[in-house]
């Protein structure tokens, strides 16, 4: 996160996405020893990964590389991860039939040590099926680009650890604390790879910014 931001205070104004892609790219592969690039080729879960999502001013798009999600206007866009969804329902199965209490869950998620191994499996894919940022070329192909015309807009910008985007931060954090009264666990309507762990007030990191152009 820290190079990402550093990349992006330093970047010309005039960057195209592909631009951003690539330059963002070499400031994390710099970060790599060359003696390590031949296992972190054949071993993302080992390398720098972010997602990010990044409004240009000059050209007036949204850039959304990885998991992430925005409201333009009040409509709603994301860029998931695949198999995501697939790997929450696996880990909620897990939970509903297990003869265990619940509660125990908040404290020793075995239901998400049980998907880790597919979820290592599924970051084979990473640049090679789904975008992030992590010193190795961007997969554009699963970069997604929203164009705004020039009348006003307002956006809201935020990451995957709202399960619910609302046009408030306030309101954002309201239905993330009502999900967490509601289901802990993140097994209901809304499910998660990840639980509210006892002691903590999410499932996951956290960042929302709103503006308007």
């Amino acid at each position: 996160m820290q190079i990402i931001a550093r990349f992006v205070r330093k970047a010309g104004k005039d960057l195209t996405c592909h631009q951003f892609c690539s330059g963002v790219t070499r400031a994390i592969a710099r970060h790599y020893r060359k003696s390590r690039l031949p296992y972190l080729a054949d071993h993302p879960e080992e390398r720098l990964t972010a997602s990010c999502i990044v409004y240009s001013r000059l050209r007036r798009e949204i850039w959304m590389i990885g998991d992430c999600q925005c409201l333009v206007g009040g409509e709603y866009y994301d860029n998931p991860k695949p198999y995501e969804q697939e790997l929450a329902e696996q880990r909620a199965a897990i939970i509903l039939t297990s003869k265990e209490p619940k509660e125990r869950f908040l404290v020793d998620d075995t239901a998400r040590a049980a998907i880790i191994p597919h979820m290592l499996e599924t970051m084979k894919h990473q640049n090679n099926g789904y975008s992030v940022v992590d010193g190795f070329p961007v997969d554009e192909r699963h970069v997604r680009i929203i164009t705004l015309d020039f009348q006003p807009w307002e956006i809201v910008l935020a990451s995957d650890g709202y399960p619910f985007l609302e046009p408030t931060l306030e309101a954002s954090e309201a239905r993330l604390a009502q999900q967490k009264s509601e289901d802990p666990l993140n097994i209901g309507a809304f499910k998660a790879t990840k639980a509210f762990m006892q002691g903590n007030n999410s499932f996951d990191d956290r960042a929302y910014i709103r503006f308007r152009v």
